[in-house]
This record gives structure tokens, sequence and C-alpha cells, in this order.
């Protein structure tokens, strides 16, 4: 089992992770994983600490000679943004940890919640999903995500099987959409919604493809793969909801018009669906078609026109603390989303092929698939 711990405040000295369970004689490729760090950073609507921060990883131990070791990997991102005045947050903004949080710990000031509670931890997450990335990489599988909508602003583009290379586009675009007549309209919603002092959210649409029949388990229930993508998932910042394939949609059709209906194909010797309602998922296994689902973000609750609320000393009504924040964070919650799913795979892999070695795991992985030509 892949497991991580992540360390590290906001406006701290750095991000901490360490990774423990990661197979060893994984090649590791530095500058993807800084790539992918680079991607989160990016997105129509990031404040101006994504001007400040240009985030990048630093391996301390886990690697030699360019490969993983087997032991625990540990990396530091360094904050730039670390000499900011930290000012007492007394006026808790709705929608945020602040005030939970204060009332979790006793605390008369919110600081040491939002600089936990931060979507900042999240670079750190981004570098970890790279390094399960490369792992998947190994297998053929590989994700991707696109944003579906912000505000008011939905783009016709769901999920249909597409290309690889269709699905890479998003990188093309600054709010990674996938068609340009939503990508401006997304953009001028977003300026709208700078000037009212407000902020938005949307939907974000994940796509894993090339993976193998079997992860997960119908078992029982904590054996679900569906059910870990969720939790991964939810635990994102800003995260109040996830579906898989048609998902709510569902409610409103025929049970005929919901399954997937299964065909052989005689050429290629292997089960298929020509839909995938699903969302590559039943009882809780991957069934061999694409990995689909949707995520909405809610908007940012880190207002320049601040909603009411009381300071926790005076108990008196007031309006809430402004931190420096993002208008909108949906783009970059997608390569995030990407990351905690690259976990929940990589893991499923090693639960399912076992071993200590990516060559072990892979050796194991072939020889089950040879199952399905025989099937």
């Amino acid at each position: 089992m892949i497991r991580f711990l992540t360390g590290g405040e906001s406006h701290g000295i750095c991000l901490l992770g360490i990774i423990e369970g990661f197979p060893a004689k994984v090649l590791v490729d530095l500058e993807f994983i800084n790539k992918e760090l680079e991607r989160r950073q990016r997105g129509y609507g990031r404040g101006q600490r994504m001007k400040i921060e240009k985030d990048r990883v630093d391996v301390i131990s886990g690697i030699r000679n360019g490969f993983t070791t087997g032991n625990p990997i540990s990396l530091v991102i360094k904050n730039r943004g670390k000499d900011i005045e930290q000012v007492e947050i007394t006026r808790p903004r709705p929608g945020h940890g602040d005030l939970a949080g204060m009332l979790k710990f006793n605390y008369n000031d919110g600081r040491n919640v939002l600089e936990r509670a931060s979507a900042r931890e999240t670079a750190m997450r981004v570098a970890i999903g790279g390094f399960c990335k490369l792992f998947l990489k190994k297998f053929n599988i590989s994700i991707y995500s696109h944003v579906v909508q912000i505000g008011k602003i939905k783009t016709n583009n769901f999920y249909h099987n597409w290309t690889e290379e269709k699905l890479l586009k998003a990188d093309e675009s600054p709010v990674r959409v996938l068609d340009k007549e939503s990508e401006i309209l997304m953009m001028k919603e977003i300026e709208k919604a700078k000037e009212k002092g407000d902020t938005l959210g949307g939907v974000i649409e994940v796509v894993a493809k090339n993976i193998p029949v079997g992860l997960g388990s119908f078992t029982n229930w904590d054996r679900k793969i569906d059910a870990k993508i969720a939790k991964s998932i939810m635990s994102i910042p800003g995260i109040k909801g996830i579906e898989f394939g048609l998902g709510f949609e569902m409610a409103s059709n025929f049970g005929s018009q919901v399954h997937d209906e299964i065909h052989y194909n005689n050429e290629r010797k292997r089960f298929y669906r020509n839909t995938n309602h699903a969302g590559g998922i039943e009882a809780g296994v991957t069934n061999g078609e694409d990995i689909m689902f949707r995520i909405v973000m809610k908007p940012i609750p880190t207002l320049r026109k601040p909603l009411k609320t009381v300071d926790v000393k005076t108990k008196k009504e007031t309006v809430a603390q402004f931190e420096r924040s993002d208008v909108c964070a949906v783009p970059s919650a997608s390569i995030i989303a990407e990351s905690m799913l690259a976990y929940v795979l990589a893991n499923e892999l090693i639960l399912k092929f076992g071993g200590d070695t990516l060559d072990e795991i892979y050796s194991n992985y072939t020889r089950y698939m040879e199952v399905f030509k025989n099937f």
C-alpha cells in the first residue's frame, strides 16, 4: 500500500510530503512532476499568490540514480509567500473552516486554522500525484481532466470517449475547457465576478484511460474503488459533490436507458460496451471502460466584498476578513483531482498485482492480462 502524509502551512517555510510504500525501480522524471506543479498554478481567475510562488519539488530521500529505492520518499516544496504578515483572523469567513476550527481547538484567532485548511497544501498532493502518474505510465494508464462549467456557463463538450489527443487540448485553454466559445464566455464570467468582488465555482470532468478490468472489489464496502475515489476527491478543499458516469441524470431515466449493454469483439477477444453510463465502474469494480466522473467545486469563500459574520472577540456583527485569494480556482482543482485519482489507481494496481518493485508488479499484471485473451 502507498500511503502519504503532508505537512507545512500556507505561509510557513515550506510544504512537506512523505510517500511510504512506493514501489522500487520506478524512473523518476522530476521535470514531469514540476510540470504538474506548474499546471496546478495556471488558470484564469487565479490570485496574486500564483505570481509569487513558482513551485518546484526537492527530493530529500527515496531516490538514487534516478530511480525510487523502495524507501520512504521525502519531498519539500518551498513557500515564497512565507514572509507575508500573518494577521489575526477574528472575523471568520462564511464557507471557510475558520469558525469551526477555532471552536474545535478553542482558539480565539483563526490563523492556525487558515494556515492548514488553505488549499496551498494541495501543491504537495500534486507532487505526490506526479510520482503516481509516473508509476501508472508503465501500465499505459493516463488521466485527464477538463472544465465543463464555471458559474452559469456550461460547455456542451461532456464525455464522449474522446481520444487522448483531444483531452490534452484542455491544457491549451486558460480555463481548461475544450471549446473556444465556452472558454470566452467563462473568462467573461470570471471578470464579472472579479468586478463585483465575488467568486465562482464550477464543474470538472475527470477521465482515466486504459484501465484494466478488476480493480477494486464488491466483497466489502471499503474495498469498492468508486468509494475510494470519492473519498480522495472529496478531501480536496472546495469540492462538494461527485457523480460517476451519468450520475444524477440516472434518476430521471429508465433502467433500459441507463445500463451499458455488453458486447464481445471476436477479433480483439474482449468484452466491450458501446456506452459508458456507469463511468467505468460496476459494483465497485472497474469494468475495462474509461473511469469517468464529474465533481463540483463551490465558489471560494474569501470575497473582496465580504459576507456578514461575527467577531469572535467582541461577538458583534461585522463583515468577514479578506485574505489574498483567487476569484476562480476550478481549473487548478482539476489538476488536483487528477493527482488524487492517480494515487487511488496506483494503490489499486499494487493491491491487485502485488510486489515490491515495478518489474515484479508489471510481471504479475502481464500474466493477469494474458488470461483475458483466452476467456
